[in-house]
């Protein structure tokens, strides 16, 4: 545990000495590191001994003393260690990667993205970048996200402690149409689903192992606080299969096979976006080349289904299992009778 917070404060320490024109004194790197991190405590002869580990590790940490005191900054070898040609065909696929990640806005996550792209439009010849101008007008991403986690920005950066240090972190929780509760997660990582934020964590109280890890959407977070207490993480839990067997963001350690009946017009539109890498698209009658076809695709809730379906309207039918199906029949027969209403 000691070790996962030395290699976060060393992490924020060249963060701050980044971002510090004029260098910081240790006095000063000290408050910052308290309030960044939201430590109690933290002694300057633990950052100074930090800084060194860093000087030790090979970066141009330099110190001069000035008339407020001595003061540590990077040297200007700094950057040259680092330095990297870029083409403009890289310079054009980097900043398609920026515009796709605008759903970390206002998180520490996109200050890290503006500062690196800041430095490589400065780094960059003069020529390279007018070429990259030029033919970065040949793409376009749209269908990015208008909010931001900027309000959040502060429990984000608490619940990333906790993730590196294995600490319970208790929350208050806000779900649509409920009263908030107070609850206490053990986080495991952060998701990019859909331009929305979620916190892995398992839920302490919920015994059956398939259902304790479950994905607590960032928005709904009114209050998020590090306990003390630690958690010993789970060494069979690996996100990515945890994250992967679903079309959605209701994952879990299994998933259902649902059948749906499609026409060939809604079969064409998944051939060329697929729910899931896991689907399947079989003929009802491979004789003939106008009929229907059956999709068979993993899901882990109705709710996730529900708005995919919905939108291919009467060419998709839910046919199996008969949860999902009644789920699809339900919101239909509500939807008919507001309709017939009107």
């Amino acid at each position: 545990m000691a070790r996962n917070e030395q290699l976060i404060r060393q992490h924020k320490l060249l963060q701050l000495l980044e971002d510090s024109r004029f260098g910081r004194t240790l006095d000063e790197l000290r408050g910052d590191l308290i309030l960044d991190l939201g430590l109690s405590t933290l002694h300057t002869r633990t950052v100074r001994r930090d800084l060194e580990a860093l000087q030790g590790a090979g970066y141009d940490i330099q110190n001069e003393v000035l008339e407020r005191g001595r003061i540590y900054r990077l040297g200007r070898n700094h950057t040259a260690v680092h330095e990297i040609a870029f083409s403009a065909t890289e310079l054009i696929a980097l900043s398609i990667g920026r515009e796709l990640l605008y759903p970390l806005m206002g998180t520490q996550y996109w200050h890290g993205i503006e500062t690196f792209w800041n430095k490589v439009q400065e780094a960059i010849p003069e020529g390279v970048y007018e070429h990259y101008q030029r033919y970065r007008k040949v793409l376009y991403v749209s269908g990015t996200p208008s909010k931001t986690y900027e309000a959040q920005s502060g429990m984000l950066k608490t619940i990333n402690r906790a993730i590196l240090e294995h600490r319970v972190v208790e929350i208050k929780y806000k779900p649509i149409g409920r009263e908030a509760s107070v609850r206490q997660i053990e986080p495991y990582g952060l998701a990019v689903h859909q331009n929305s934020i979620y916190v892995v964590a398992a839920a302490p109280e919920v015994t059956d192992e398939s259902e304790r890890l479950r994905n607590w959407k960032l928005d709904r977070f009114t209050q998020a606080t590090v306990l003390d207490d630690y958690f010993k993480p789970d060494p069979k839990i690996n996100l990515n299969e945890f994250l992967g067997k679903s079309i959605g963001i209701f994952s879990g350690d299994s998933s259902t096979p649902v059948k749906i009946r499609l026409g060939n017009r809604s079969a064409s539109y998944l051939r060329e976006d697929p729910w899931h890498p896991e689907q399947k698209l079989e003929p009802v009658d491979t004789e003939d080349p106008a009929s229907d076809t059956i999709l068979t695709v993993p899901a882990s809730h109705p709710r996730e289904l529900l708005p995919k379906v919905l939108a291919l309207g009467s060419d998709a039918e839910v046919l199996e299992p008969a949860e999902y199906r009644e789920a699809v029949a339900d919101v239909v027969g509500k939807l008919a009778q507001s309709y017939n209403a009107s």
